[in-house]
């Protein structure tokens, strides 16, 4: 496989459809047999889409946000687990965007992320922190030029599938628990002894496996920017976003096989209304209010990004929380409500409009990050900050 070489057909949109098509076809043996989904990946790699969001300037496309998110969303109507896998790199990836170019290391770094298309995990959820990835135990030690670190990382993303792992730790032994770095280690620079298995409900795919993590690499691959500063700039909107688009994509393929039935119905007895054409309407305004949610989320975004201050704002940091919580729990809404217009073929595996799939995966929704953290979050940022209930604020 060349990567060095743009597909043909190259808009984002065609290689992301011809991605999907692929992806769609394994979907289910993925979910089935909980295994990385590697024909989508390798396609992912074929397409150069891993590399889209690094920058024109350092070999990659300079993609935006909405155009990645628009991507997430068509992997979501395919393979849940292959559009959170794409999310979760570009997460990553965001966080060298925003901030790697202040680092010779880290700029070098995204080139090659986009010449050989190279796989980013993420490894920010510890044991005995409760799920909060603002808080580390382990701590990273610096030694002259180099750097180790020892993690149990409760769970890394497709962590024996990456190339690179970007991983959060407190920036030294006597560091507080917020006070963190993050730090990228190449695959050849860590070794990874597996702890907890990915048997999950949903999302089985992603193959986000717990590990001790142990690394050892030059000092220079630290960011040099405080993880609170990446977190709050850049992981936090484009992990609420992206999730979101994956999320909106998972509930627009089963609104398709719900339509798809209806229609199927509606044939067999022209000039009647299927019993599920009324429920079919509910569901499809309920569906444009998750797309409405995550379009205006990402203009908030691109229209926040270049002011680091407001990034950081209390105003920011809530509408995105709302995108987060509006996405992960209404898509449950929509999917239960597809499942009861399709009855009994909805319900069952194996039919065209099987949807046990979607709603296993789209309850993964609500529990990264726990809605309930984010509530408490937003709680206590509206004790101060005064809302703009304006509509074109």
């Amino acid at each position: 496989m060349d990567l060095s070489v743009a597909p043909p057909n190259a808009t984002l949109s065609a290689r992301a459809a011809r991605v999907a098509s692929i992806a769609a076809h394994h979907a289910d043996d993925v979910d089935a047999a909980a295994r990385f989904p590697k024909e989508a990946v390798d396609a992912l790699r074929s397409e150069r889409l891993l590399g889209i969001q690094v920058p024109a300037h350092l070999g990659g496309e300079s993609a935006s946000l909405r155009q990645i998110a628009d991507i997430c969303c068509t992997l979501g109507q395919s393979c849940s687990a292959t559009a959170m896998i794409f999310a979760m790199h570009h997460i990553k990836a965001s966080s060298l965007v925003e901030h790697g170019e202040e680092s010779a290391w880290h700029t070098d770094f995204m080139r090659r992320v986009a010449a050989e298309q190279l796989l980013l995990g993420s490894a920010t959820t510890e044991g005995g922190i409760g799920g909060n990835l603002r808080n580390s135990i382990c701590a990273i030690h610096i030694d002259g030029e180099n750097c180790t670190l020892e993690k149990d990382a409760t769970v890394i993303s497709y962590g024996s599938e990456a190339d690179a792992i970007l991983i959060t730790s407190r920036a030294h032994a006597d560091a507080a628990p917020a006070d963190q770095v993050m730090t990228v280690f190449l695959k050849n620079q860590y070794s990874l002894e597996k702890t907890h298995v990915w048997n999950t409900l949903g999302m089985r795919g992603t193959c986000s496996d717990g590990f001790l993590f142990k690394g050892q690499a030059p000092a220079q691959q630290i960011f040099p920017k405080p993880f609170a500063e990446i977190a709050a700039q850049s992981m936090l909107a484009t992990s609420h976003l992206l999730w979101s688009g994956v999320w909106y994509g998972i509930a627009a393929d089963a609104v398709l096989r719900a339509q798809a039935f209806v229609r199927a119905a509606a044939r067999k007895l022209p000039g009647v209304a299927p019993p599920g054409a009324i429920r079919l309407a509910e569901v499809s305004s309920k569906l444009q209010i998750v797309k409405s949610n995550v379009i205006a989320g990402l203009k908030a975004y691109e229209d926040t990004r270049k002011n680091p201050d407001r990034l950081m704002s209390m105003a920011f940091a809530i509408a995105m929380n709302n995108v987060k919580i509006c996405s992960s729990e209404t898509i449950l809404e929509i999917i239960n409500h597809a499942m009861l217009i399709c009855g009994i073929m909805g319900y069952k595996n194996g039919t065209p409009f099987s949807l046990g799939r979607h709603l296993r995966d789209a309850h993964s929704a609500q529990l990264m990050i726990s809605n309930d953290r984010i509530l408490s979050n937003s709680a206590n940022l509206l004790l101060v900050q005064k809302q703009d209930t304006s509509l074109s604020g």
